[in-house]
């Protein structure tokens, strides 16, 4: 089983903004434009891991990312929107996997995130959890089968996520022949058509979004909101684009089919919702892969 199962242990169903990458190195921007709203939401993300070999076919990996996100509310809400301008999402990744036979991987992180408007020092408000257990099958190079596939299984736990329990956590990927794949599970599922090795399109329905802590509460009549979240579930299609075997061009556009921005105090109960008015989205980058 190669170094790159190792990378998809590090970061599957950990939590929405880090699922499903294999990258050593990642930039990107995300965008949903205002149409029939005035509130605009765009992200900025960097990513930097690095595998360290144990012994065997045993890893460590460690790795951080940061989120930017921008919130542009030009909305009329009953509140003063300047401490919402930005949001500021820091994850230091730590992840071991080996193997436990010739067939399965196992692979545990543990996912220390800073979600905050960062408007001042950073207090425990700011500091939240995560991680999860994995078990892998990988037989995408298997010569015999007919149809290689990928099986990933586990458990996760995400403060951020507002149940107080691990959630069960499945994938399976399968290439059906030389130009399709098909990828089912959360928070991506795509079919994915090949026009070569480098070069592939394919359509796409993801999760995304994100929960932060509101440093100065905000009142709104009357109730205190100490935190922000959104949820979005995307559609659309994608291209991505192999420079070389490891640098990668990509370039997603969508509709957004649920957008549910909302402010929420202690007790995550939802205090506003903000706009959810559904919009274009749009998501490019780079990254450098195994």
């Amino acid at each position: 089983m190669s170094i790159k199962l190792c990378l998809i242990t590090l970061f599957f169903g950990c939590n929405i903004l880090n699922a499903q990458l294999t990258d050593l190195a990642r930039l990107e921007y995300s965008f949903i434009p205002s149409s029939k709203s005035e509130d605009q939401y765009t992200r900025l993300r960097a990513l930097l891991n690095y595998p360290i070999k144990i012994k065997n076919d045993n890893y460590l990996i460690i790795g951080a990312e940061y989120n930017r996100v921008l919130l542009n509310l030009r909305e009329d809400y009953p509140f003063d929107v300047s401490g919402l301008d930005a949001l500021n999402i820091i994850d230091l990744n730590i992840a071991y996997t080996f193997k436990s036979n010739e067939n399965w991987r196992i692979g545990l992180k543990v996912n220390p995130r800073i979600a905050s408007t960062l408007n001042s020092t950073i207090t425990k408000d700011d500091i939240f959890l995560n991680g999860g257990v994995f078990f892998i099958k990988d037989r995408t190079k298997a010569k015999d089968i007919k149809r290689p596939y990928r099986l990933i299984i586990g458990v996760t736990y995400n403060t951020t996520a507002g149940i107080p329990f691990p959630l069960p956590f499945v994938n399976y990927f399968r290439r059906i022949n030389q130009k399709w794949s098909v990828s089912a599970g959360i928070p991506k599922s795509n079919l994915k058509y090949y026009f070569n090795e480098s070069s592939t399109l394919q359509l796409f329905t993801s999760v995304d979004g994100y929960f932060a802590n509101i440093q100065n509460p905000i009142m709104v009549d009357g109730n205190e909101a100490n935190n922000i979240s959104l949820s979005v579930i995307v559609g659309g299609l994608g291209y991505e684009y192999s420079f070389t075997d490891y640098l990668v061009g990509y370039l997603y556009s969508g509709y957004t089919f649920r957008l549910n921005n909302i402010l929420r105090n202690d007790d995550r109960d939802r205090i506003l919702q903000l706009d959810q008015t559904n919009a274009f989205y749009l998501r490019t980058g780079i990254k450098f892969r195994l």
